[in-house]
């Protein structure tokens, strides 16, 4: 597939693909994740320490699941309310990675975060992680976010720009360790979480994050 940036998101190691899946990909995308959450439904997690609850619900797919609690951020095998394994990751999100990573190892964990209205996420950098050679592939579904990301210190500029249902973003080399985040939606920008207003009641926007978690060794996939 032909790289296409939007301007201003001349970031190194950032590479970003508007449109990687059309409404059929999409759709077919968003029903693997139904099923997903069929089986390890969405909670809400909280801040370390504070206890502060998150503005969105999630959940994972894969090995390992990334977890936040009074105890910290660090990546975990069962659900933390269910206390089940994590669903295997569908092999329309391992297609994905293999597509758009350029990494030769799978991911361990797909981090499924479920945006309604009026939800964001701050600042932050993705390093609970072993081996930050492996890049971040995000994957957008439903409404446009406003994206934005910083430089690897906290307090920096920072830059923004949206993200639609369909795009998908990787964040490797210097950006891997950059810090970033959803300003807010655009709400009913989107209808493609519609047929799943009883997963979804107020619409709003999934997204994907793939990790490799563990650093690969000899032999390992």
């Amino acid at each position: 597939m032909t790289e296409r940036r939007q301007a201003g998101t001349d970031i190194p190691g950032l590479r970003l693909y508007p449109g990687a899946l059309d409404r059929n990909g999409a759709e077919s995308l968003l029903a693997d994740i139904v099923g997903v959450i069929r089986e390890a439904p969405l909670y809400r997690p909280v801040m370390p320490r504070s206890g502060r609850p998150f503005s969105v619900r999630m959940t994972n797919c894969g090995k390992l699941g990334w977890l936040s609690d009074r105890n910290g951020y660090r990546y975990g095998e069962r659900h933390p309310e269910t206390n089940r394994p994590w669903p295997p990751m569908p092999g329309s999100v391992l297609a994905l990675w293999r597509e758009f990573a350029g990494y030769p190892h799978e991911p361990e964990a797909c981090l499924v975060n479920y945006y309604g209205p009026d939800a964001k996420m701050g600042l932050h950098r993705d390093e609970d992680e072993a081996d930050f050679s492996a890049p971040i592939v995000s994957i957008s579904l439903g409404d446009t976010a406003r994206f934005r990301i910083g430089g690897p210190e906290r307090g920096g500029p920072t830059r923004s720009f949206p993200l639609a249902s369909g795009d998908v973003l990787v964040l490797g080399g210097p950006s891997r360790l950059y810090y970033h985040g959803i300003d807010r939606l655009m709400a009913g920008s989107s209808t493609l979480l519609a047929p799943y207003g009883y997963v979804f009641a107020d619409g709003g926007r999934v997204n994907l994050t793939l990790r490799r978690v563990t650093a690969p060794g000899d032999g390992k996939t």
